[in-house]
């Protein structure tokens, strides 16, 4: 088989029987063709290739300059590409399977204060050029903080989920897990006035027009509002919060979320829970904020912090 026919049967299977995302998906098949290219150059196939060409590429990758996480990445799917290989029967062995990789550095994650993040979600209320648009956007701002969900959970949340003013949502994460997460009395309310608005928007609708199944309905090819628009959106509302634009993206609002979470005394393996984090050592990033509040406990109790 061709390189190419290699990788398009292990993305079928990888869409098929593992529910792969689309941007994973197009994430191993850009590693995955720029190793099966580099093999071509150097006259070999995947069906070829041994431990030491892996390990060649690897090495070639590092001197054009690619960071750490990115070759990272590129032995993670060339892995999985053998595993798959191996699990067809189109080869005997996974020559990349003892091959270690890159460490990647754990940074700490961008987060905003409780202040700039109050600030946004006011500038919400006033952004968008009707009050539907505003309404939607002060929903968006305060699901997203209240729950700390991903940002591609949080545009395709389906309308059932939200119906009835939930003390609870019910999120489909990745993989296809599922997850509850609370909601404050600030997002509850958010979410009564824009499902009001859009019961109101649903009614004006021509008869015979097929209803949309999104909380978030938009006329984009996926139905809702997509990931890039919420960037710029969140970007906008940053801009007229007077909070430095480049310090605000959905993400760092996850951040935040979690953030502001363990600064109050939140259990670990809880935030885990509520961010959908398969691993603990995922969610122990976060440990970060711990430090000035472990500090002032030791300086408060130790017994020989005590002055006579």
């Amino acid at each position: 088989m061709s390189a190419e026919t290699w990788i398009s049967t292990f993305l079928e299977a990888q869409s098929a029987e593992a529910g792969a995302a689309r941007n994973t998906l197009l994430g191993y098949g850009r590693d995955l063709k720029d190793f099966t290219q580099w093999l071509e150059r150097k006259g070999l196939t995947p069906d070829k290739a041994a431990r030491a060409d892996v390990e060649a590429y690897l090495t070639f990758c590092d001197a054009q300059g690619l960071s750490a996480a990115t070759r990272a990445r590129r032995l993670a799917s060339i892995r999985q590409l053998y595993r798959f290989a191996f699990e067809e029967g189109w080869r005997a062995d996974n020559p990349a399977i003892e091959i270690r990789g890159p460490g990647r550095a754990k940074r700490l994650p961008k987060t905003l204060t409780v202040e700039e993040v109050t600030r946004l979600l006011e500038a919400a209320r006033d952004q968008g050029r009707t009050e539907a648009d505003r309404l939607r956007n002060t929903c968006l701002m305060e699901l997203l903080y209240a729950t700390g969900m991903r940002v591609s959970e949080l545009v395709s949340l389906p309308l059932a989920a939200a119906r009835g003013d939930p003390r609870m949502l019910l999120i489909r994460g990745k993989g296809g897990k599922e997850r509850m997460v609370p909601l404050s009395p600030p997002a509850r309310d958010a979410l009564a006035l824009w499902l009001a608005e859009r019961e109101t928007q649903e009614d004006a609708r021509p008869r015979g027009a097929q209803p949309s199944r999104f909380l978030f309905p938009t006329s984009s090819a996926q139905g809702h509002l997509t990931r890039h628009r919420f960037y710029i959106l969140v970007k906008e509302i940053a801009l007229a919060a007077g909070v430095t634009p480049s310090k605000v993206t959905p993400h760092t609002l996850r951040h935040a979320f979690a953030t502001h979470l363990l600064e109050n005394g939140a259990d670990l393996r809880a935030i885990q829970t509520l961010l959908g984090h398969a691993d603990l050592a995922t969610t122990e990033i976060y440990t970060h904020v711990l430090e000035h509040r472990l500090r002032d406990l030791v300086e408060t109790h130790h017994p020989l912090n005590r002055s006579e």
